[in-house]
């Protein structure tokens, strides 16, 4: 009995301890959509027969976005709905998209049941406008989609637009900011369409696993109320009490705890650790509809680095297809969609249901970590390797426990890799040639969920220690930090005018000497200023030299500030641990020292 009774507490701790670790402010709704990671977004629909070009003109704008056609262009609302003349409805089937979705390793799909131009998606008995009215025999890819969904065991989610509608002569479109609107006139809209045409989404095609709302503003920003949007949540509430909504209905996740998850800006990755679900919308190319005239293709390693570099920080990333008026997925999106399901299918484990670790997001220069604690209480640590190093080692800082194993993720045999630990640094021994031609992931493996030393800077993998601004422990004195300029020939740095030091840590496993390397511009007379870099053991001073100016490009006349790199000296490191190197500088009265970095290297 009472090994029985210790057995039941060790359990209840373990279970502590996952729910300690996994990202701490999850709703139940919103659990499948945290393990999930990865989802397919679909821009389609009228302007999908346009392609981004109107009557030989291409799209007006900036941003290209070749759904916004309708409105940049201003075409006629009954010219614009004759592009559906060019769709092939023979051809177009949903569920290829669905099949894309799985092979590509997504979990769930989001269409645009109804875009900024108000056209529905499905047979709307709200609206005539709508694909019904304009197919013989009628087509609700709504219904072909959700079905698609349920038979692939994809999760299903619609996107409508709610703030925008270009259709309805009574909703927001930005030429309101010149004629205004009146609350009635829009309370009429929510009233008439919104309201009536969502009850008719989440009511008529099963269960519905998210709402996407797309208003990129505020509500205060808006015409749209507080009021409307939480009758909006309410209607979705009561209908589909596990639906998901996204904080673009215009309510932010610190506003409404009962928003499921925060929405970023078109294409915006993550910068952060966040404990809330969110998201990145992102594209292979640059618009989300089909646009004939596209050329801005990302690659798939970067591709999976966003979706990489967002798991690592708790994050999702749901890609888009913008199908053809035939419904074919171009041939570029298809195949880094077919891609990354390779990639996936070996190394999905270090995505799928897998959180952000505790070190800072850009602790190593070779990748991103994903991090996933076992039911029983052991640690996977997933060391997703963007660079593959050269002299075959991979150096990492900041882990106080020793791994009991190490090995790469695609290895079948799981064969254990060599490693050395010493306080807070690992350093594994890989094998020859990369694991896969994207990312390679090696896996770390603790008995339990591993202690952290934070505030190290990584040693690199090209040897060095990178001392920068970003990553100091301690700053005194005044500085201004000044942005990247003139075509990134001066790069950011910061303007030094007064006496200042600034303090790093760092890790050496063993006894060494170091050079230190310090990159500055200093336009004032040599000798007329000091710097000086410590370890806590010994001192390197030296006068400050000008550095001059610099061209970086022929015949532009652009002088800049040239930033040099001055080797001052060497640090002695008598034994292994942890060192403060601090940088000191003194320029000279009414003088400026721009610094830009210390790079120590034995």
């Amino acid at each position: 009995m009472k090994n029985r009774i210790s057995h039941i507490i060790i359990i209840v701790l373990l279970t502590i301890s996952v729910f300690v670790q996994g990202q701490s402010k999850v709703n139940p709704r919103a659990e499948w959509f945290t393990d999930a990671r990865f989802g397919m977004f679909i821009h389609w629909g009228v302007y999908s027969g346009a392609e981004g070009i109107w009557k030989g003109e291409k799209l007006r704008d900036y941003n290209n976005y070749a759904e916004w056609i309708y409105y940049r262009n201003r075409i006629d609302r009954e010219e614009y709905i004759t592009l559906l003349e060019r769709f092939d409805w023979e051809s177009i089937d949903p569920e290829q998209w669905v099949v894309l979705a799985k092979k590509a390793g997504m979990k769930y799909v989001c269409i645009t049941a109804k875009h900024h131009d108000g056209f529905a998606l499905w047979d709307s008995e709200v609206s005539n406008y709508d694909v019904a009215e304009y197919t013989d025999p009628k087509r609700d890819i709504m219904k072909e989609l959700s079905d698609a969904c349920r038979k692939h065991d994809m999760k299903l989610g619609f996107y409508y637009s709610h703030w925008v509608d270009w259709e309805h002569p009574g909703a927001w479109d930005h030429t309101r900011e010149i004629y205004g609107i009146s609350a009635e006139e829009y309370d009429r809209y929510w009233q008439e369409k919104v309201l009536p045409q969502m009850q008719e989404l989440l009511t008529g095609y099963g269960k519905i696993d998210m709402i996407w709302f797309d208003m990129w503003k505020h509500h205060s920003e808006t015409c749209v109320t507080k009021e409307q949007l939480l009758q909006l949540k309410g209607l979705i509430r009561e209908l589909q009490p596990q639906c998901l909504v996204n904080s673009r209905l215009g309510l932010s996740i610190e506003e409404d705890s009962d928003i499921d998850y925060k929405t970023m800006g078109d294409n915006q990755l993550g910068s952060k650790k966040e404990e809330f679900p969110w998201q990145s919308p992102a594209t292979v190319a640059h618009s989300w509809g089909f646009h004939a005239l596209e050329e801005q293709w990302k690659s798939t390693s970067t591709l999976l680095h966003s979706l990489i570099g967002n798991v690592s920080l708790n994050g999702n990333m749901m890609l888009n297809i913008g199908p053809r008026a035939n419904g074919d997925v171009p041939y570029e999106i298809e195949n880094r969609l077919l891609d990354m399901g390779q990639w996936l299918a070996v190394n999905g484990e270090a995505i799928y249901g897998c959180q952000a670790f505790d070190l800072v997001k850009d602790q190593h220069d070779w990748g991103r970590i994903t991090s996933k604690v076992l039911p029983e209480g052991r640690t996977r640590l997933y060391l997703h390797l963007y660079n593959w190093p050269l002299n075959h080692q991979l150096p990492v800082t900041g882990i106080k426990d020793a791994p009991i194993r190490a090995y790469m993720l695609s290895d079948k045999q799981e064969a254990d890799l060599a490693y050395d630990h010493k306080q807070v640094f690992t350093r594994i021994e890989l094998p020859l040639l990369p694991s896969d031609p994207y990312v390679s992931v090696l896996v770390l493996e603790y008995d339990h969920y591993p202690e952290i030393e934070d505030g190290l800077v990584s040693e690199s993998v090209y040897g060095g220690y990178a001392l920068q601004l970003g990553n100091t422990i301690l700053k005194e004195g005044k500085e201004e930090i000044i942005a990247s300029s003139t075509q990134g020939w001066i790069p950011p740095h910061i303007k030094v005018d007064e006496k200042s030091s600034y303090t790093w840590r760092i890790f050496v496993e063993e006894p060494l000497s170091m050079n230190a390397d310090v990159s500055y511009s200093y336009q004032g007379e040599s000798g007329k200023g000091k710097i000086s870099v410590s370890n806590g053991s010994n001192e390197i001073p030296q006068e400050l030299k000008a550095s001059g100016l610099f061209v970086g490009e022929p015949n532009r006349g652009l002088k800049t500030p040239d930033f040099q790199s001055n080797r001052i000296g060497s640090l002695e490191f008598p034994s292994a641990g942890i060192y403060e190197i601090t940088l000191d500088i003194k320029p000279a009265k009414e003088e400026a020292m721009d610094f830009l970095w210390l790079w120590l290297e034995r």
